[in-house]
């Protein structure tokens, strides 16, 4: 996510201050008349100041005005809402009994709604509702997310209409995201990098907060109330993204007549469209982006058994929703230590590097599942429950600061004059890539017959899994060469989101 605010002008603060000003020397001629023309100056600029520093709250170094609130509230909302992540998984195990790979099918297409990015924001561009092109969107969004829930938790009972109403709930989050980007992209223009890096932390705080608040609660909720309860809670999260809406500073924007349908609007777009595909697809097809599109589509494109390991731990283990809320909070703590140990240690060291080492540790790691699916840990003293909390430590630490470089590398390539629209184009690629290596998984988990009750060849699914991840390394060659500084206008363009 590009998450670089600027501060908006003093100037209206000033302007509204005057009012207040005047009156008050107004009602106290004696003192204007006694302390002279040059303490009234040094009166007007101290009170400017004391309303400056009223109004000037800060977090992680940002000013929060109404606009910054928005953006990070919905962040938050991003955050929070994996309070439902569980729930859908025990709801498609428990109630509808699915195996493995029909769960990572669905968790495949909850994601498409995350390929066409760029589309939406053509949209919003295109076509404003009700003449605001980011507050009606972001409204639009929290209704759409509210609606999916609320469906989920009343008359939902197949794997279609699951599959659907998540569906659903991605195009909101993902229909919101690039909007809440657009004002970012919009507010980032001349920022420093320092300023940048603060917006960025700002935002990734408000999505790793809303995480940690809804991963222990996320289990307990479940074994407490049902999938049910979670779903009708989590319906009433996406409505905050519409709350908000209101503090979003945005001039309106009408039609060029006051009679103009949307049939103009429509074509407008249309137009619209086409001028940006074409000049999009002329940037993509530049050999010095190409090829390192082609290396990030690659390296997300491995197959994983993430659903199956899910089954395991909660059909063979015994792993309580609880517990599993327990892990899922260590892992939402340990994604900020991955970002912290990039931002440390490891964003000066050359990409290419990067890649190699955390690949080839990520893929030893990964290994390690393979003593819980084995049982060798216990013989070596260590039970189910800590080894589970441990490794995914671990593993989640490596696998952020593995991806950090995905999203520098996104920003190096990105040409100027097509930051925003080429950057969410190959964050798409990138997305499609997991999807991809999703559905691979699921067609191996099939074709090793593992299902929810059996569990005999899941072990070699985990090998293979983890040994498929080192296949894109020879292809390293892809990526460009690289500089000692990554300059301000390409860190403000970083998108640090991972779902």
């Amino acid at each position: 996510m590009s998450v670089s605010v600027s501060i908006p002008s003093t100037s209206r603060r000033d302007t509204d201050l005057e009012p207040l000003l005047d009156s008050r020397y107004r009602k106290g001629d004696v003192l204007i008349t006694t302390v002279g023309e040059d303490t009234a100056p040094s009166n007007r600029t101290s009170l400017r100041k004391k309303r400056y520093s009223i109004n000037s709250v800060k977090c992680f170094g940002v000013d929060l005005t109404p606009d910054n609130i928005a953006v990070a509230m919905v962040y938050f909302v991003q955050g929070v809402l994996g309070l439902s992540r569980l729930a859908v998984n025990f709801y498609l195990k428990d109630d509808l009994h699915l195996d493995p790979a029909e769960t990572a099918i669905i968790s495949g297409v909850s994601a498409l709604p995350w390929l066409v990015k760029p589309l939406y924001g053509f949209i919003s561009d295109s076509i404003p509702l009700f003449g605001y092109r980011r507050r009606s969107y972001l409204v639009l969004s929290g209704l759409l997310g509210a609606f999916s829930w609320s469906l989920m938790a009343t008359i939902v009972d197949s794997k279609y209409g699951v599959a659907f109403c998540i569906l659903l709930g991605s195009l909101s989050v993902a229909f919101s995201d690039v909007v809440v980007d657009s004002m970012v992209v919009e507010r980032a223009r001349g920022e420093s990098q320092s300023m940048s890096g603060s917006l960025q932390s700002l935002c990734w705080g408000s999505s790793a907060f809303g995480g940690i608040v809804s991963s222990y609660f996320s289990g307990s909720l479940v074994g407490a109330y049902g999938v049910r309860f979670v779903f009708g809670l989590t319906a009433s999260l996406p409505l905050i993204t519409s709350a908000v809406a209101v503090l979003v500073k945005e001039q309106p924007v009408f039609g060029r007549a006051k009679g103009q349908n949307i049939l103009l609007e429509g074509s407008g777009f249309i137009e619209s469209s086409k001028n940006s595909i074409t000049q999009l697809w002329d940037t993509v097809k530049l050999p010095n982006v190409f090829f390192p599109t082609l290396f990030i589509f690659l390296w997300q494109a491995t197959p994983h058994s993430e659903s199956a390991m899910f089954y395991f731990t909660t059909n063979k283990l015994g792993f309580s929703p609880e517990f599993l809320g327990r892990v899922k909070l260590v892992t939402s703590v340990a994604s900020l230590l991955g970002v912290g140990l990039y931002n440390g240690f490891l964003k000066s060291v050359p990409l290419k590097k990067i890649f190699l080492v955390t690949t080839i540790i990520g893929s030893a790691l990964g290994m390690t599942q393979v003593l819980l699916v084995t049982g060798l840990n216990r013989k070596l003293g260590i039970s189910d429950e800590w080894f589970a909390i441990g490794d995914s430590l671990i593993i989640t630490v490596l696998g952020q600061a593995s991806f950090m470089p995905v999203l520098v590398l996104a920003a190096k390539i990105c040409p100027e004059g097509m930051e925003a629209t080429l950057f969410a184009t190959l964050m798409s690629i990138s997305n499609g890539g997991s999807v991809l290596g999703g559905l691979m998984g699921a067609g191996l988990t099939q074709l090793f017959g593992v299902t929810k009750d059996s569990f005999n060849n899941l072990a070699f699914l985990i090998i293979l899994c983890n040994l498929s991840s080192l296949l894109p390394l020879p292809l390293l060659g892809l990526l460009p060469d690289d500089t000692s500084d990554v300059d301000s206008k390409e860190s403000s363009d970083i998108e640090m989101k991972s779902n």
